[in-house]
């Protein structure tokens, strides 16, 4: 098919979802146009359960096939899933010196495709990823450990979403300068200046994505779609115990650029040996020019320090707080705490972790409650959300490293226990380590206590910390998101001015706010199009997924002038 009549046949099928998605980012309302529901696939081309699960089963102790990736030098993989399956997938791992430079070999083709052209096979892309979602949804869980409907939708449409989202905001900067003016200075009674000048949007480079193992697609979508839609080739750079789903989205990616007469060669995988990290050799080489990062606040920091050829995103740990105030729907606020405390046990960059309570406890819709009670009440909450094992394992999914699962154990020995975490066979997968989340009680005012509220402690954690009032709170709230950061908080209140005095430190510290949650909604939980997670205005994340600013720096507009 020629290139012409690919173009048009990609605007034409693509053109409006892009203008839907760009009417979505500017009303912030209610849009996606990839279903949640597993049983809205099976038709038009794409995968139901029974077919999705039988690819991902042919995908186990094969090579993913990337054959025509330049300069493989041998074949990679030792995932284990938190479930205790060996997938036994191996990758091309490839000679960076030779991958490189045929990486950039097709950006000027890429260039000059234009804006518009770039959305539409970057849409292309995300349709047939789309198509796969049942694929996806069993590589997601097998890598990450959320259970298989979290898998399914935030490992599927949500993160497909946020690739939309990044496509949508990238081509509306991009198209923000026209492609051309005519420019005439009238110079009194002698002759007007007169110039042609041409507007091109030039990408920075070579873009980096760094992976995450929790959540793959979601976290790693938006810089690859960002980047790739600005002009950019993009290397995949997966995190070693979750590289399939990533790894299926370079597949896809490849034949959907070489199918369209572009450079497959603009998104490429770099797998690695156990224990090589290569990270840190890619993110310094000076044809990176752009980063983004999810994971420990550690190596982020490294990587803003030292990376400095590249503009570099960087998401990373923080302490999300809630404050406990007062409340009209004290079942409501209970039951709505439980869930976030629970879903993926707890291993999300947005659950809550410090629970501030005032000491004297708090006004509710059944009256007064102390602060044990309020502790002892979300600790039953947790219990019978998840008292039934089958519907226990649906939320936790399983513990996704070694690491998490020590930080759930020391927790005990930090205070009180308020709620004991207690382990959960799963009948399906006995390798799975599952456990409930565990909530230790604290003083807000112990130096000992604070050392430990102060720290993230990533995984199925929280303190209920007690604190002198609301005043207390909400100053304990500022110091821990401006030392610390927050991806998220949160807030119960009936009293106008404590909701006054939260809202005002969260826009001071530039930390998204949820207030009031009791029904369907969670604070750990964020809608694309609508909702901005994080906000780049913390030490948590130095940009938000997804705004302008995550995507204007990824190009520049070039001007070309010409005498009239």
């Amino acid at each position: 098919m020629a290139a012409e009549l690919t173009a048009h046949a990609l605007i034409a099928k693509h053109r409006p979802t892009l203008d839907q998605a760009l009417e979505a980012i500017r009303t912030r309302a209610y849009w996606s146009p990839h279903p949640e529901h597993p049983k809205a696939y099976g038709e038009n081309g794409s995968l139901d359960a029974a077919t999705g699960k039988a690819a991902f089963d042919a995908l186990l102790g094969n090579r993913l096939d990337l054959a025509d990736q330049p300069g493989i030098d041998d074949w990679v993989g030792d995932e284990v899933s938190p479930y205790g399956i060996e997938l036994g997938v191996t990758y091309p791992h490839v000679d960076i010196d030779v991958l490189l430079p045929a990486m950039k070999a097709g950006q000027r083709a890429w260039r000059e495709a234009g804006a518009e052209l770039r959305a539409m096979v970057c849409l292309e892309i995300l349709k047939r990823i789309s198509d796969r979602t049942h694929q996806f949804a069993h590589a997601v869980m097998h890598t990450s450990g959320q259970a298989y409907m979290m898998a399914f939708q935030a490992g599927g449409p949500h993160a497909q979403d946020r690739g939309l989202e990044a496509v949508a905001y990238a081509y509306a900067e991009q198209i923000r300068t026209p492609e051309s003016a005519e420019w005439t200075k009238p110079q009194g009674k002698r002759d007007p200046l007169a110039l042609t000048k041409r507007f091109t949007p030039v990408p920075r480079g070579l873009a980096l994505v760094i992976g995450c193992n929790t959540f793959p697609t979601w976290n790693g979508y938006p810089g690859l779609f960002a980047s790739l839609a600005t002009g950019n080739a993009v290397l995949v750079k997966p995190h070693p115990r979750a590289v399939l789903p990533l790894a299926l989205t370079v597949q896809i990616a490849r034949q959907v650029l070489a199918e369209t007469g572009f450079d497959p060669n603009l998104v490429a995988l770099a797998a690695e040996r156990p224990g090589e990290g290569i990270a840190k050799t890619l993110a310094t080489r000076p044809e990176i020019r752009i980063i983004d990062y999810t994971g420990s606040t550690a190596f982020g920091d490294w990587l803003e320090a030292s990376a400095r050829q590249a503009q570099v995103y960087t998401e990373k740990a923080g302490v999300n707080t809630v404050i406990v105030h007062s409340t009209d729907s004290y079942k409501g606020m209970l039951s709505n705490l439980a869930f976030s405390l629970s879903l993926y046990s707890g291993q999300m960059c947005t659950t809550p972790q410090n629970l501030l309570i005032p000491r004297d406890g708090i006004r509710t819709d059944e009256g007064p409650k102390t602060f044990d009670e309020v502790a002892a009440d979300l600790a039953r909450a947790v219990d019978g959300l998840l008292g039934d094992d089958a519907r226990a394992n649906a939320l936790l999914g399983a513990i996704v490293n070694p690491d998490v699962k020590a930080r759930l154990e020391a927790a005990a020995g930090l205070g009180e226990v308020a709620l004991a975490s207690r382990e959960i066979s799963n009948p399906e997968f006995p390798g799975a380590v599952v456990r409930t989340p565990v909530i230790v009680k604290l003083d807000g005012a112990k130096p000992d206590d604070q050392a430990a509220y102060m720290s993230e402690c990533f995984g199925p954690v929280s303190f209920a910390v007690a604190v002198d009032s609301a005043t207390d709170a909400v100053e304990l709230l500022r110091r821990t998101v401006r030392e610390k950061g927050a991806m998220t908080v949160g807030a119960y209140t009936i009293d106008p001015e404590v909701e006054q005095a939260i809202e005002e430190v969260c826009l001071e510290e530039a930390a998204q706010l949820s207030l009031n949650l009791t029904g369907g909604v969670y604070v750990n939980q964020t809608a694309a199009f609508s909702d901005f997670h994080g906000s780049g205005g913390n030490p948590a994340a130095n940009a938000a997924l997804t705004d302008g600013a995550f995507v204007a720096n990824r190009f520049r507009v070039v001007e070309v002038r010409r005498q009239a």
